[in-house]
């Protein structure tokens, strides 16, 4: 639910009732992954979804339900033989949905952390005895919570301490834990959700392409920056969408501020002088993506240049270089949209080929969160 959680903290501020039903697990091939979530006010106004509409009308009626009656339940969707468009999922799959009545409790202190991009992480109960159904504990970064999952007092320990490893990692997953609190004993099914502040993407390099890339990155939630040593040419006015812009070198840069395992750094400038004590840095950091603009003779060279600096061929492997994926791209815009589609099969583990004929999955278990509050499924 904390994927939707500006809108839903809007709805607590304006003391609307609402119920919220969460994906809590998926099995086989599936639209949306654990933690997307469809809220219901008591209007009958929606927002959000479960399934890409495959479920949608039956989801819809259970929230309206479960504001009637303030029952928290559990609804297995899947594929129907009989009818593909019936109640279920035609792509094949399998999904788990949580059903609530949001009413106090810790979730409009959940709600408010995730609108703020505060770092914060909601466990719930996902199945299990009536009475524990739906219970929620709301982690902090610092290890402190807020709630109770009920049942054994070393219950909310133990789900506490899980929750804040997933939270380090800025991850989403179900996990499973003793409904005593122990590692044994009959499992207790939890959704960890995490909410963490949008992954950065640093655009090094102010051209016409960083300015497509730059509104490519925002689409999927990266908090963009865009560096570049001339002033002349890293300016608001000509990228009003960014959210910092900073003029310096590029490695000076680099060197001073935070990044982590989601950051992706975007070489654009194709001017040794500038990219190669840039990558000489870039290729040591834990970030999750690196990538260099330039034809194949500029990259050769880039390369042989880095060498000599002592970069190591395990290093340079990190390089995604020439950047972006093979779609022909010409203009800026498609040159942005082949540098996007490269960092999401990073991400998500995608091969980059086209699906038409292919025997890949459609969609992959990714290690990281996506960008923005929600991380992804383990």
């Amino acid at each position: 639910m904390l994927d939707i959680a500006e809108e839903l903290n809007r709805w607590v501020e304006q003391g609307r009732e609402f119920a919220v039903a969460t994906v809590v697990a998926v099995s086989g091939s599936a639209p949306r992954q654990p933690g997307a979530a469809l809220a219901v006010d008591s209007d009958g106004t929606a927002i959000g979804s479960v399934s890409g509409g495959c479920v949608e009308g039956a989801v819809y009626e259970l929230c309206q339900q479960a504001l009637e009656d303030g029952l928290t339940v559990l609804e297995r969707f899947g594929y129907s033989d009989e009818d593909a468009f019936a109640v279920g999922l035609t792509c094949g799959g399998i999904i788990d949905i949580l059903v609530t009545p949001v009413r106090g409790g810790v979730f409009p202190a959940a709600l408010a952390a995730a609108a703020q991009g505060e770092a914060a992480a909601l466990a719930r109960i996902t199945d299990g005895p009536s009475e524990l159904m739906g219970r929620a504990l709301l982690v902090r970064p610092d290890g402190s919570y807020e709630g109770s999952l009920g049942g054994h007092p070393e219950l909310d320990r133990t789900a506490a301490g899980e929750a804040l490893a997933l939270l380090d990692a800025g991850r989403t997953a179900a996990v499973a834990i003793g409904e005593n609190g122990s590692r044994c004993g009959r499992p207790l099914p939890l959704l960890v959700e995490s909410s963490v502040p949008a992954p950065r993407m640093i655009v090094f390099g102010a051209i016409d392409f960083a300015s497509a890339l730059v509104r490519v990155g925002k689409f999927l939630g990266y908090h963009v920056t865009v560096c570049d040593a001339r002033p002349v040419f890293a300016s608001a006015a000509r990228f009003p969408e960014a959210d910092e812009i900073v003029v310096d070198w590029p490695h000076r840069y680099l060197e001073s501020t935070e990044v982590d395992g989601r950051t992706v750094l975007c070489v654009l400038t194709h001017d040794a002088k500038f990219d190669v004590p840039l990558l000489e840095l870039a290729l040591r950091l834990p970030v999750a993506y690196v990538g260099a603009m330039g034809s194949r003779r500029t990259h050769e060279d880039r390369n042989t240049r880095l060498r000599e600096v002592g970069v190591t061929e395990l290093e340079l492997a990190r390089l995604r270089s020439p950047i972006g994926l093979d779609l022909g791209a010409r203009t800026p815009e498609e040159t942005a949209l082949s540098i996007a589609a490269e960092i999401v099969a990073n991400r998500r583990g995608g091969s980059g080929i086209s699906l038409t004929g292919a025997h890949t999955p459609i969609h992959h278990d990714g290690t990281e969160g996506p960008a923005g509050r929600i991380g992804s499924v383990a």
